[in-house]
């Protein structure tokens, strides 16, 4: 995702209602009120296993990067949407306005990297990203990873974000993937799948391991 299709998130990050809308006319994930919330809940999953600095790809307005840098675990959101970028500093979050494609610091050197609230759609090919956040990864650091509940199985394809009271956005490559379908591509890159959960949200944690 591009600058200018990010911008389209600027209005939802306002607070307005919004719905991510599939090419095929599905009605994808999106939780614009949990991004502007502070972290709570089921992020404590996600939170509590990061032990060292991580990277938060897709950091919306920083509610995640806020809550590590407040337990003092070194951490940095990067978001190509200006408004997520100027939310987060406006909660003390350490933030780079940039693609997660892009060169980024501390490549290799990574504890952890986060991708979050259907983070793992960016690009669309969780495949790609998945192999992204590897590289960015140091040997036997971690991703922990939102999935969707297991039965949703993976969808490709072209999305747009419809938001109450402005312009339906432009379209750009996502994708979703449940829990069982993203430890399956996981396991066929060669990443060692660890701990789990599946509540009211799924996570899954991979492992990046030296020398794959």
């Amino acid at each position: 995702m591009n600058a200018s299709q990010a911008a389209v998130f600027d209005a939802a990050l306002a607070g307005r209602p919004a719905r991510l809308v599939g090419d095929d006319g599905r009605i994808l994930p999106v939780a614009v009120q949990r991004w502007l919330a502070p972290a709570d809940g089921e992020d404590d999953w996600l939170l509590d296993r990061c032990i060292g600095p991580t990277l938060d790809l897709g950091c919306g307005p920083g509610r995640l990067v806020a809550e590590l840098a407040g337990r003092g675990v070194p951490a940095l959101g990067v978001d190509c949407s200006h408004s997520a970028v100027r939310q987060c500093h406006s909660r003390g979050a350490p933030v780079l306005h940039r693609d997660v494609f892009a060169p980024l610091p501390g490549e290799g050197r990574w504890h952890h990297v986060l991708l979050a609230d259907g983070n793992i759609g960016i690009g669309g090919d969780p495949v790609r990203l998945l192999l992204r956040c590897a590289a960015l990864l140091r040997p036997d650091g971690t991703m922990l990873v939102e999935a969707e509940h297991p039965g949703a199985g993976l969808w490709r394809g072209a999305a747009r974000l419809q938001v109450a009271g402005a312009a339906t956005g432009p379209w750009f490559p996502w994708a979703v993937a449940g829990l069982q379908t993203l430890a399956a591509l996981a396991a066929q890159l060669g990443l060692r799948i660890g701990n789990r959960h599946c509540g009211g949200r799924c996570f899954i944690e991979l492992r990046h391991v030296s020398g794959r």
